[in-house]
């Protein structure tokens, strides 16, 4: 496929515009304007529009595939509440538009889907107030780990270690070493759960907190998450809880009952707002009370009169966390969300996903090694090991699964599995759509016994071939992507 740089065409305009009645001046003053103009790419509309439709057609996504990447939760984006966030009267509203006086009336439905959100999620996970402004899971993260360590300052105590579990997203250690934290690594045991004994062994009193990720990224629940809290409290620490695995507990668990003092949660995972590309994303934190003073500014708050307005007076405030009051269109999806369903659809859902993941486990683990032999919550987790002998590695099966119509899952991930295949089917997929997974996993296995050097080929029918992806990504040559390598 060309790149639209080569259809470019000196002359040539997608657009046709009158000439103008008014005076014509320059936007920009001399200082921010470019001293060469842009290098555009010359084209006509339907040169252009062609162009981006073939693009698009030559993405995988969860519109036109089954996606089943663990830990992601590539879950399906109700095309009704892509209306909803269209709607003008969200849609066309600017920031900056008063919120209670000359005009505030246009702002304060807005106002109150922020409020009703946080509510909401207050009720869902246990926690006393929320706040709607992180921009994605791992900005939850920072925001929440900020609290945290604004906490300690507070109470004049010095605890610069933050434990995190191996089993946790990699961002926790990033997220910790950026609010100024120490990070220690607590091992996972044999059974897949929190290696206790190394865990009282870390703990001190420099320790300021623990970050799980509840269910871990093995897929499991530990069953010792109300005793690690426990002793994180009686440690005088605070618990952190990555809430990107929430999917598995929607409804059945609230994380602020096990004893976790702050969560993030990410709406693009549990709540079907939209996933991927860079964007959008929002992350919201919850947290327990002795956190609430410690939340960023500004929040939106609910008056005596019921008028919703944003308050900004908070003394012992982290701060901005983000421009705004977050990613407003995301929040408004995530709310319809919860509108659609209602608590008890919301339990379902995640009973759903709970009950695809063990089926997929069922079907696959006399094929592929499991490295814990239990049941899983909403990811179930493979090793494609045993083929190594072969020559055969995880990243061949995910390339294979692409030219039979699949996305690829996760692989090489948890780091503590080898040859890792981790699988996340959601609630949204069928048992038809699964069984079909489930057979073209099985078949390839059959492959690597007959064919192995077949699948070292893979993908052989889709736009880009096998690449070699360290070289691709020191030097990325866009160029050249429509080349067969």
């Amino acid at each position: 496929m060309e790149t639209i740089f080569s259809k470019s065409h000196s002359g040539r305009r997608g657009s046709s515009l009158p000439e103008p009645d008014v005076p014509c001046t320059d936007a920009l003053p001399p200082e921010l304007r470019r001293a060469e103009p842009a290098a555009m790419p010359e084209v006509s509309e339907l040169d252009g529009v062609r162009h981006f439709v073939n693009l698009s057609r030559r993405n995988m996504a969860i519109d036109t595939c089954f996606y089943p990447l663990g830990s992601c939760t590539m879950k399906y984006n109700p095309k009704f509440h892509e209306r909803i966030a269209s709607l003008p009267g969200f849609r066309d509203l600017h920031p900056l538009l008063p919120q209670l006086r000359r005009g505030g009336a246009l702002t304060q439905g807005a106002l109150a889907v922020i409020y009703e959100t946080e509510s909401f999620l207050c009720e869902l996970l246990g926690f006393s107030a929320f706040t709607m402004q992180p921009l994605a899971g791992a900005h939850g993260e920072l925001a929440g780990v900020m609290m945290i360590a604004a906490y300690h300052r507070a109470n004049q105590d010095d605890r610069p270690v933050m434990l995190i579990a191996d089993s946790a997203h990699g961002t926790n250690p990033a997220s910790a070493a950026m609010a100024g934290f120490e990070t220690r690594t607590v091992p996972t045991g044999p059974d897949g759960n929190v290696d206790m004994e190394a865990f009282r062994a870390a703990l001190s009193p420099r320790v300021a907190g623990m970050m799980l990720t509840c269910p871990s990224t093995l897929g499991l629940y530990d069953p010792n998450t109300r005793e690690i809290c426990r002793l994180v409290h009686e440690n005088g620490a605070l618990m952190y809880g990555d809430g990107a695995n929430l999917n598995a507990l929607l409804g059945r668990v609230r994380p602020g009952d096990l004893g976790f003092d702050v969560v993030h949660v990410n709406l693009h995972k549990t709540f079907a707002t939209p996933h991927g590309g860079g964007g959008p994303g929002a992350g919201p934190v919850g947290v327990s009370e002795q956190l609430v003073r410690f939340l960023p500014t500004s929040r939106v708050l609910k008056r005596n009169d019921g008028s919703y307005a944003l308050e900004y007076s908070f003394p012992d405030t982290v701060g901005y966390v983000a421009p705004f009051y977050g990613n407003f269109a995301i929040i408004l999806r995530a709310y319809a969300y919860m509108l659609t369903l209602g608590k008890e659809g919301m339990r379902r859902a995640g009973e759903a996903a709970v009950l695809n993941a063990n089926y997929l486990r069922a079907r696959l683990r006399t094929t592929y090694q499991e490295p814990h032999d239990r049941a899983c919550m909403h990811e179930c987790v493979f090793s494609a090991q045993s083929f190594v002998r072969n020559g055969v590695h995880a990243l061949d099966v995910g390339k294979e699964l692409l030219d039979r119509g699949f996305h690829a899952p996760t692989v090489y991930f948890p780091l503590t599995v080898p040859e890792a295949l981790m699988i996340e089917p959601t609630e949204t997929e069928s048992k038809q759509t699964l069984d079909a997974f489930a057979d073209a996993l099985i078949d390839i296995a059959r492959k690597v016994q007959e064919d192995a050097a077949g699948l070292s080929k893979a993908p052989i029918s889709m736009p880009v071939s096998r690449l070699d992806e360290t070289r691709a990504a020191r030097h990325l040559d866009l160029a050249s992507l429509g080349e067969r390598d």
